[in-house]
């Protein structure tokens, strides 16, 4: 059995990763704040430490504590609104946190470290799907700090033995979700539709975005973990692109409702279109997303109604 260090472990995304470490009898510590993420969404036979990444001395109490095999690094300031109204709040986060994190790592000889980062630090690309050496070019301060976390990442496996791994997040979908993060337009469709209010899409509704199913990211997750030939930065997407207008409209098939949208003035810092290569994560560790967009908002149709 080894020892599995999760930040941000409560979450949307990170919960389910739990769910897969303790399916195949690995031990977990989440490490959450529990501002976003919920007592809810962890499992049983989980080790739960309430703590912030921003503070570095619980955070390093944390990891000598537990001394994990791994660390997988989910926490994060996750939205381009807050990081415009608050970047400094989103620079403590998602750079300082993950430094602290890094040197806990470095301080307790864990060789291997995966961390979430986000296709937001890829700005407007010029040539679709984007791939891993497509400039990064970010829009907002939220993508500025992914991109940096990544390079102190990067700079720790150069210079230290830590294996890691940077796995860039297409717009992730599914069970848990909630309106916190970037694919939260899922979530507020959902809850629109199954109320029977009018859903307002931000724009024409002609932006595209890469969905992709969070049970296909946790595998990725696991995948990278576990592969030592996993190293350096990967795209983990579906390679499809989607437009938030047919977006709207599986989601109304999987609510068996027809609805026409209103339209509002578009987001600042928002890409206008995106669809990322996953060829990469495939030829270093053979994952591929396995769940179809229509199949992944259906599932997701079908939590929402159960709530």
């Amino acid at each position: 059995m080894q020892t599995i260090f999760v930040t941000g472990g409560a979450g949307f995304i990170g919960s389910h990763v739990v769910e897969r470490l303790l399916a195949r009898g690995d031990k977990v510590v989440v490490y959450d704040n529990f501002t976003t993420g919920s007592y809810g969404n962890v499992p049983e036979d989980t080790v739960v430490v309430e703590g912030d990444i921003r503070d570095k001395e619980r955070t390093e109490n944390a990891v000598m504590r537990h001394q994990p095999d791994g660390i997988i690094h989910l926490a994060a300031q996750s939205k381009v609104g807050p990081s415009l109204e608050r970047p400094e709040e989103d620079l403590a986060v998602n750079i300082l946190g993950t430094v602290h994190l890094l040197e806990a790592a470095r301080k307790n000889g864990i060789r291997r470290f995966i961390s979430a980062s986000s296709a937001a630090v890829y700005g407007h690309a010029k040539i679709l799907p984007i791939t891993e050496s497509t400039d990064t070019e970010p829009l907002s301060p939220y993508g500025t700090s992914k991109l940096a976390a990544e390079q102190y990442i990067q700079s720790y496996a150069r210079l230290y033995p830590i294996r890691t791994a940077g796995l860039r997040f297409a717009n992730v979908y599914g069970p848990r979700q909630t309106i916190e993060t970037e694919a939260g337009v899922i979530t507020i469709f959902c809850e629109t539709l199954l109320s029977g209010k009018q859903p307002s899409i931000q724009g024409d509704g002609e932006q595209t975005r890469d969905f992709v199913y969070v049970k296909d990211v946790a595998e990725a997750v696991l995948e990278s973990l576990d592969n030592e030939s996993a190293q350096g930065i990967y795209n983990v997407s579906s390679d499809t692109e989607t437009s938030i207008n047919d977006l709207l409209l599986e989601l109304s098939r999987a609510a068996g409702r027809e609805f026409s949208p209103g339209y509002g003035a578009p987001r600042p810092g928002d890409i206008r279109h995106s669809s990322l290569s996953y060829k990469r994560l495939h030829k270093e560790t053979g994952w591929i997303p396995k769940v179809s967009l229509t199949e992944g908002l259906e599932k997701t149709m079908e939590y929402y109604k159960q709530k």
